[in-house]
């Protein structure tokens, strides 16, 4: 039976929650998991594509979609190490298998949270540039008569003296 990622959603409580009595829950339990890390792992890997593409505004599009399967994915993996020694002992294959897929995801997540660093501190950059561009005070280059550097105006008693004319 394969669940989309609405429906484990609205059942996450229910899906991980109480104890694992038989074989049938066990298997349940770890083909729930393995939906939601296949769920958040297609959902990781756009996003990465879309930011490594420069694409952000659609990449932040996914934050929603990538939050709930987080959130059910941790519940997941809290129900998984608290019900670890019924797993093993009622579906020890289907746990071998979690296991294998999890340690597949990790290095996914990492490369993920990588591109994200990097496009933060691109983004962050960006800003001290154009904050610092905003902030300077230089004086405007422009020519005087004749192609030359302007000169600047002296003032005497307050009241400017144009010399150029």
């Amino acid at each position: 039976m394969s669940l989309d990622t609405k429906t484990i959603a609205a059942l996450a409580p229910e899906f991980f929650s109480g104890s694992i009595a038989d074989r049938e829950a066990a298997e349940a339990t770890c083909r729930r998991l393995a939906a939601t890390m296949t769920d958040l792992l297609a959902v990781v890997e756009r996003e990465t594509d879309l930011v490594r593409a420069g694409k952000l505004e659609e990449a932040g599009e996914l934050q929603p979609e990538k939050a709930n399967l987080v959130s059910i994915y941790m519940r997941g993996m809290t129900y998984v190490r608290d019900q670890t020694v019924a797993l093993g002992n009622l579906a020890p294959g289907p746990v071998e298998d979690l296991k294998r897929r999890h340690a597949e995801f990790q290095p996914v997540l990492r490369i993920n949270l990588a591109v994200l660093a990097t496009a933060r501190e691109v983004a962050d950059g960006l800003m001290r540039k154009v904050a610092e561009g905003a902030g300077s005070r230089r004086a405007p280059t422009t020519y005087g008569p004749g192609g030359s550097a302007p000169r600047s105006p002296s003032a005497v008693d307050g009241i400017a003296v144009n010399r150029a004319l």
